[in-house]
């Protein structure tokens, strides 16, 4: 396996050199289509100076949009993150340019560069992906748990928006056997359910000898051993388990980029939030923004400010309620907002007084928290951190998830916790904007399943 990964840094490696070389060819060809074939040096130097930044910045965003992480991803994502990366680009020359007194680098080269880029990038990244399907191919997994543990991870996989991952085969009971038997007609064995110690830590020793891939669950007992701190006492080496928090430094830290990211972000979306405001005040009666109590680091109720998008009297008989899907207390303005996310925008004055983050778990209301803890001990971990205006869950699952797997997106995102992570979900929740799923709430299963597909196998 150490060599797999070893080969597939290579080909990540590969893949964005020629990134640059495509790039590189996307601005000097913009280059020629602007002054008719013929370049003027001096024009030309400014981008030679600024050259080796701008392609710093390149990688780096595609770095932190995971563009090279293909296992998890459709076409639709390289286009949508494409075009944003190179929109972003846009902006990051014309500050290099700036700052760097390069002021001989056209704006229309970065218009032109923008289309060509987009283009040449997107074809590229397509047969990138396509090579990369049929040389890698559908990798087969065999299920290993209870039944109801195996016909819910078939129901994920199948409802998959890749076929990445297929389940071939899985195995009930006599695991250990079962695996043995049966292993060499799949590449992946995924260990749904908890089982006895001792049988599995002899299928891990199997999996680990015959070289075969293993997938376990983000149940607690296995987040827990993530991020491990690895410490030397005398003859004897000692796992510390971390904890399911943010160190003291790092959460300061993140307050002040968010006091002044939230700042800036209110400073730019002004006309947004002022355009919003009329609209809501012209189309329906109510007050324009919307309280809710909603709970926060250490169990801290607080009230979040949203801009109303459902009626006055949405849950004055009902109740609390979970929003859904073709929600009829919606207004019709408030469609608009939540599938672009306006309605969250209020929320930055949340974050300025610190009762959220950017980024973090989403706050729920004290209704369900309630409910929620009462079917997982585990709930209240969430806690230990701000609650975000978007969050691991919202970026890497989707909406209408139910709260035991946002739960788990929640403890991997506080497990692995990083300025970087925090970068790379702020960024990565731009693309949540045009994608419709990530914007509805919950809804029925759209894949079905109460019993094992008949082309899956079954070994018990």
């Amino acid at each position: 396996m150490s060599q797999a990964k070893g080969y597939d840094r290579t080909k990540k490696i590969i893949i964005a050199l020629i990134d640059v070389i495509v790039y590189h060819f996307s601005i000097v060809l913009s280059f020629l289509l602007r002054y008719n074939m013929e370049i003027p040096q001096r024009n030309y130097e400014a981008y030679e100076n600024a050259k080796i930044y701008i392609f710093v910045g390149f990688i780096l965003l595609n770095v932190l949009f995971g563009i090279y992480i293909l296992y998890n991803k459709q076409i639709m994502d390289f286009i949508y993150f494409t075009i944003i990366i190179q929109f972003l680009m846009g902006l990051i020359i014309m500050a290099m340019t700036f700052f760097g007194r390069w002021f001989t680098f056209p704006r229309t080269i970065i218009l032109i560069s923008f289309f060509i880029s987009s283009i040449l990038l997107i074809i590229w990244r397509t047969l990138v992906f396509k090579l990369y399907e049929k040389i890698d191919g559908t990798k087969t997994v065999m299920v290993v748990g209870t039944e109801k543990a195996c016909i819910d991870a078939i129901k994920n996989f199948e409802g998959s928006k890749n076929k990445r991952h297929v389940v071939k085969a899985i195995v009930t009971s006599n695991y250990f056997e079962n695996i043995k038997a049966h292993m060499d007609t799949v590449n992946i064995v995924y260990l749904a359910s908890k089982i006895k110690e001792k049988e599995q830590l002899a299928i891990y020793e199997l999996l680990i000898k015959k070289n075969k891939k293993l997938f376990l669950t983000t149940s607690f007992e296995n987040l827990v051993l993530v991020n491990p701190n690895i410490m030397s006492i005398e003859d004897e080496s000692i796992i510390e388990a971390s904890d399911f928090s943010i160190s003291p430094e790092d959460d300061l830290v993140k307050r002040l980029i968010d006091f002044f990211a939230a700042l800036l972000l209110l400073v730019v979306t002004s006309p947004i939030i002022l355009i919003t405001t009329i609209i809501i005040k012209s189309t329906s009666k109510g007050p324009v923004f919307y309280k809710q109590t909603r709970i926060t680091k250490n169990q801290k109720k607080f009230n979040i400010l949203k801009f109303r998008t459902m009626s006055v009297t949405a849950e004055q008989d009902s109740g609390p309620v979970l929003a859904s899907v073709n929600d009829v207390r919606v207004t019709k303005v408030g469609k608009y907002l939540r599938s672009l996310r306006i309605d969250e925008l209020p929320q930055l004055f949340n974050v300025l007084i610190g009762d959220m983050s950017i980024v973090g778990p989403r706050p729920e209301r004290p209704f369900f928290v309630d409910q929620f803890k009462e079917q997982n001990p585990y709930y209240y971990l969430r806690h230990n951190v701000r609650a975000g205006i978007t969050g691991y869950a919202q970026v890497y699952g989707k909406y209408a998830t139910d709260f035991n797997s946002k739960l788990n997106f929640d403890l991997v995102y506080i497990k692995k916790y990083s300025f970087i992570l925090d970068v790379k979900i702020m960024l990565q929740t731009i693309k949540t904007l045009f994608d419709k799923v990530s914007s509805e709430g919950l809804s029925e299963e759209k894949h079905i399943i109460s019993e094992v597909p008949k082309n899956i196998e079954v070994y018990k």
